[in-house]
């Protein structure tokens, strides 16, 4: 039987988006990639002062380092990007399905999903908070989202090497798709009708998706739709709101609780 076209285009673009290499840059995102073994790593260029502070994960690699003048960094990045005189260049990481993940974690599984937050730092810190806190994945849409990048990988300070980042083609299908596996999906709203705290009361035992958007649009409305309730984080002094990446770490710190 012809595979649709869909799928068909959506096989090329994930094989496409795998081959394609990405520069690591900072000393924590870079340690942390050598030392991992799902990492497939291409070309590593170091200052003679970066490679004494890991010069132990370089050895666990195997990799022979390019030594570059600090003055004259050899990379392609960013003019503002903060590289430590580290930068490994590397393939996109590949993860589990959303369906395998979603089942492995279990009855007390946590998973973030992030609606079209495409800003590298905030998609970062959302990872790091991931990993902190035991989530089983965090999840974005395929299109209107952060790419895994040197930009994320750095604020995520070595997170993304053990924190699965799923893109996945509709964000709204996923979240039925988890809701079939038992997951209670939470959508975080500054005007949320129950604090977070009230909602998972006598719902701690089960897996939960607490849902993010964008600062500013926020959740879009098939989002907030699929969500079984919206919520929201009680805060003292009138100040505003959080954002989203400060949102996540609080949300995931709640559910860590018993």
């Amino acid at each position: 039987m012809k595979k649709p076209a869909w799928v068909v285009d959506k096989e090329r673009s994930k094989k496409a988006q795998a081959s394609t290499p990405l520069w690591l840059f900072g000393l924590h995102a870079v340690r942390d990639a050598l030392v991992n073994p799902a990492r497939q790593k291409q070309r590593l260029v170091l200052t003679r002062n970066a490679l004494d502070k890991v010069r132990d994960a370089v050895a666990a690699s195997g990799m022979t380092p390019e030594i570059a003048d600090p003055r004259k960094f050899p990379v392609p990045l960013d003019a503002g990007a903060v590289h430590q005189g580290a930068a490994l260049e590397v393939l996109p990481l590949g993860w589990p399905s959303v369906h395998d993940i979603a089942v492995s974690a279990g009855a007390g599984g946590r998973v973030v999903l992030l609606d079209r937050v495409s800003d590298p730092h905030n998609a970062g810190a959302v990872l790091r908070s991931a990993a902190v806190f035991g989530a089983a994945a965090v999840i974005g849409p395929a299109r209107h989202s952060a790419p895994e990048s040197g930009a994320l990988a750095k604020t995520a300070s070595g997170a993304l090497e053990r924190q699965p980042y799923l893109k996945v083609r509709n964000l709204g299908d996923t979240m039925e798709e988890l809701k079939s596996l038992g997951y209670l999906m939470l959508g975080l709203d500054g005007l949320g009708e129950v604090a977070l705290e009230n909602a998972v009361k006598g719902q701690r035992d089960r897996p939960i998706a607490i849902v993010l958007g964008a600062e500013g649009p926020g959740l879009r409305q098939r989002t907030r739709s699929l969500c079984d309730q919206l919520v929201r984080l009680d805060t003292g002094g009138g100040f505003g709101s959080l954002n989203v990446s400060n949102a996540a770490a609080v949300a995931l710190y709640e559910l860590s609780r018993d």
